[in-house]
């Protein structure tokens, strides 16, 4: 019975309905590139958790466009009795579930992602040893750009079976560490203090967030972590590079020598 209502359905399009359909599609499909190429220039004008919500407003519409096109284009092709919608449906998520197993694994996903937002455009996430900045987000995948400008495509698929590490969390607040190595023998508190100022006094440090030093000591020295916020995620290589040249020199007026790690032997 079911083949026959799919059938009967099928053989009530009309050339008329075809084209109608047509030009609904190609027009939600005109809209969600419009989307994409507005949101992310008005994003750019502004900074901090404003441009973050910005950008996560593009995934958002592109699927409700996406779901909106699919309710207006099956009332035109076919009459929306229960019979033919039950057919047509069921018939198309047969076919999906055999032939696009894996996408239709990845548009779950997909949907899970944009309800759950493990990452948003504008994060900082490292996915199966891929780390960079989400630029967007579609239906199927994320793209992310890494610090040496390679667009890399994860599927939304690798939420089911993958750690997602993500950097600042939908906010502009992305910690970054910096290590030193030095010999033991030295005035613990006044390098600390001193690469705390060292911190503080960047040009890229967010001031009103900590900055924190923290020492461990080791059989071949003490390594210091200095842990703070630069002003936006993406200065992070900037401001990495600035905390390492100027505690370095800092380090240098101190008299405290750096020490390398020894290599273990196994």
């Amino acid at each position: 019975m079911g083949d026959l209502g799919l059938k009967d359905a099928l053989q009530a399009i009309t050339s008329t309905a075809v084209i109608e359909a047509i030009v609904l599609v190609l027009a939600c499909w005109g809209l969600i590139l419009l989307i994409q190429w507005v949101v992310p220039r008005v994003a750019g004008r502004f900074s901090g958790k404003s441009r973050l919500y910005i950008l996560a407003v593009a995934p958002l519409l592109r699927l409700v466009i996406i779901i909106g096109a699919i309710i207006l284009v099956v009332p035109v092709l076919v009459e929306p009795t229960f019979e033919n919608l039950i057919a047509i449906f069921g018939a198309l998520a047969l076919a999906l579930g055999f032939a696009f197993k894996d996408y239709a694994n990845s548009l779950i996903a997909g949907i899970v992602t944009l309800y759950e937002m493990p990452y948003r455009p504008g994060d900082w996430i490292e996915v199966d040893g891929q780390y960079g900045e989400v630029r967007s987000i579609g239906t199927r995948a994320a793209t992310i750009v890494t610090p040496d400008d390679n667009a890399v495509v994860i599927p939304h698929g690798k939420l089911w079976d993958n750690l997602i590490a993500n950097g600042n969390g939908g906010t502009s607040n992305l910690m970054c560490v910096v290590e030193f190595y030095l010999e033991p023998e030295h005035d613990a508190a006044e390098v600390r203090a001193c690469l705390r100022d060292v911190a503080y006094t960047s040009p890229w440090t967010k001031t009103y967030q900590p900055v924190v030093v923290v020492l461990s000591e080791k059989p071949w020295g003490t390594c210091y972590r200095v842990k703070a916020y630069p002003v936006e995620p993406r200065d992070q290589f900037q401001f990495i590079s600035d905390l390492t040249v100027r505690g370095k020199a800092a380090l240098r007026q101190l008299n405290v020598r750096q020490v390398t790690a020894p290599v273990s032997v196994n």
